[in-house]
């Protein structure tokens, strides 16, 4: 049984002209911070804004490296060789650490954006190339790596500390893999089935599929997505709901 949680949030995701999420409102609720390191979305005005924005709320920082597709916003599959897919994760974790080291506070953790993710969830090669990345220039970072997936073993593997993610707001598919994003059902709207998705990771150690399978589940971290249109609500009446339960929220 799990009664601490970390609730982590993808953020930093505008660029130039374009804003997207609400993240001044929602890292207030949050405890971990997955920010854009300029490939998928970002930029260094957006990257210092937010890592200040972190600092002031005392939320965790974390680099979220993506595939480079700006246009896609990273949710595209692009066909990188092992060695590149390090490259860009190591050139994009050292971006953010820049804005990190001149703010004065440290990196906390590294997590995977989007399709990245979701590859090496599956892919054991890519999942180490991202890990070796992580462990080459801090090994002392948290890797955030979807539950039971490739990434998570290839962290362990490496000696890097992991975090398992699950998704409060997700549904997920008899293999523990997410539920691809166009497919119906892929979405979890209310707040209610939300917390009993959690809930039932947190205290129970299992999720129930879209099928009705029960899947054994980890759950040391939660991600919450922040660009939904009632995404602060969301957010905020989750973390009540799971506080009500008597579980504590707070960064690894």
């Amino acid at each position: 049984m799990n009664r601490t949680v970390d609730l982590n949030c993808d953020m930093g995701e505008s660029f130039g002209a374009y804003s997207f999420g609400a993240d001044e409102q929602l890292m207030k609720h949050i405890t971990s911070a997955n920010i854009a390191c300029g490939a998928h979305a970002g930029d260094p005005n957006v990257m210092e804004d937010t890592v200040k924005l972190a600092k002031q709320n005392g939320v965790a920082i974390g680099a979220h490296p993506g595939y480079p597709d700006l246009a896609g916003f990273g949710r595209r599959k692009i066909e990188l060789t092992d060695v590149e897919i390090y490259r860009y994760v190591l050139f994009q974790i050292g971006a953010l650490h820049a804005f990190c080291k001149a703010q004065e506070v440290p990196m906390h953790h590294v997590k995977a954006h989007g399709a990245l993710y979701n590859v090496a969830a599956k892919k054991k090669h890519v999942a180490h190339a991202i890990a070796q990345a992580v462990a080459d220039f801090d090994q002392n970072l948290i890797l955030y790596g979807l539950a039971g997936s490739y990434l998570v073993e290839e962290g362990k593997r490496l000696g890097l500390r992991v975090a398992s993610e699950v998704f409060a707001d997700r549904t997920y598919q008899e293999d523990g893999s997410l539920t691809p994003r166009n497919t119906p059902g892929a979405l979890i709207e209310t707040v209610d089935q939300a917390v009993k998705q959690v809930k039932g990771m947190l205290t129970e150690g299992h999720v129930t599929s879209v099928k009705g399978k029960i899947l054994p589940i980890q759950a040391d971290t939660v991600c919450v997505h922040g660009d939904g249109a009632s995404a602060v609500r969301f957010v905020r009446e989750l973390k009540t709901a799971l506080q009500a339960e008597e579980i504590l929220i707070e960064s690894m």
